[in-house]
């Protein structure tokens, strides 16, 4: 593994460089690999993996996805199944259902677990919380996870522009003492950039606390209260929306991506220059707390808990497209879908 200086702490990562698609493919020559669920995260590794040259098969229902996986190019019979013959014929099981409908189809999957198989992850939810999913592989199966840092759509649009997202990875079983080895291999294989490694617990809690914090619930957050004081001040729908989202997305996080925050301080004007530095440390000491209690609610298993009793009712769906049209019909998200509208590109 390399070691590298992040921000003064040395962590091992695995590179491609050090691990490369050719090493990852004699690593999984001889496995069958088994994409079961084809919602999230499931097109994006299963489609990069075939395109690296993997043996890899996807399990879905008949229906709307099961259509959507025969658009990709997965040849029913051949390369597609139903999910009781794919995880028949998988020899690494990629778990990637959703938590609440890994919960509902565990036994199904757990029988199908024969010693040699392995069962693949890409979320420590289920794993970690085993007392309230009821997921406990046998002992004589390998199980790890690779965890892409991002969405399946990211990951395949990055794959096909010769890019990559990092992805950590953790081992909780190694039966066959070579599980470790394998979770690295299928990372390369899903298109990993760099893998960091980590285990389940950690993955969980940070992965719950960022998508509920900066990654979606937090910007969210952060947009709606600017947006709504720009107009309670009397600005126009269009001037609120790109001094608070459009500017940010399209301008500024292109470039904190690229050369770093600093960087970005650095080459705007002055004046913004000098407000952003009185702002950011207020704002900082006025979410921490926040994010304290976040990181708590998460710890103490309050949030699986959440997740697990909302996400397994059967009006879920319904009760969830009445949350995004409160986002989508706001005037917010609204001017958001004229200003897009508006891009150049689109005209």
């Amino acid at each position: 593994m390399a070691t590298i200086n992040f921000g003064g702490v040395e962590e091992q990562v695995v590179t491609r460089e050090e691990f490369p698609l050719e090493k990852a493919r004699e690593v999984l020559a001889n496995e069958t690999i088994a994409v079961i669920g084809y919602g999230v995260q499931g097109p994006g590794q299963s489609l990069n993996m075939r395109d690296n040259g993997f043996n890899v098969i996807v399990g879905q229902r008949k229906g709307k996805t099961y259509d959507k996986a025969v658009a990709d190019g997965w040849v029913p019979g051949e390369t597609l199944f139903e999910i009781g013959e794919a995880l028949e014929k998988g020899t690494i099981i990629c778990f990637l259902l959703s938590d609440a409908a890994q919960i509902e189809l565990w036994p199904t999957v757990k029988a199908a677990l024969v010693p040699g198989k392995s069962l693949y992850f890409s979320h420590g939810f289920g794993i970690t919380y085993k007392e309230k999913t009821g997921i406990v592989p046998p002992a004589d199966v390998d199980v790890f996870l690779v965890a892409p840092k991002g969405s399946g759509t990211s990951l395949r649009r990055l794959f096909v522009e010769g890019k990559g997202l990092n992805s950590s990875f953790a081992v909780y079983q190694d039966a066959s003492g070579n599980a470790r080895t394998k979770a690295i291999a299928m990372g390369i294989g899903v298109g990993s950039g760099y893998l960091f490694e980590t285990d389940f617990y950690k993955e969980v809690t940070s992965d719950l606390t960022g998508e509920r914090g900066t990654l979606m619930g937090a910007i969210q957050g952060i947009f709606a209260a600017q947006y709504d004081v720009l107009r309670a001040n009397g600005h126009s729908p269009s001037e609120a929306f790109n001094e608070t989202v459009e500017e940010l997305t399209q301008s500024l996080m292109p470039l904190v991506a690229e050369n770093g925050m600093d960087w970005m301080y650095a080459n705007c004007s002055t004046t913004a220059q000098r407000g952003a530095l009185d702002w950011w440390k207020p704002f900082r000491d006025a979410s921490k707390p926040v994010f304290e209690q976040l990181y708590n609610s998460v710890k103490s298993q309050e949030q699986a808990e959440i997740s697990i009793t909302r996400n397994s009712q059967p009006d879920y769906r319904e009760k969830l497209e009445v949350e995004l049209a409160e986002l989508r019909e706001s005037e917010m998200w609204q001017a958001g879908k004229a200003v897009r509208s508006l891009r150049p590109e689109r005209s």
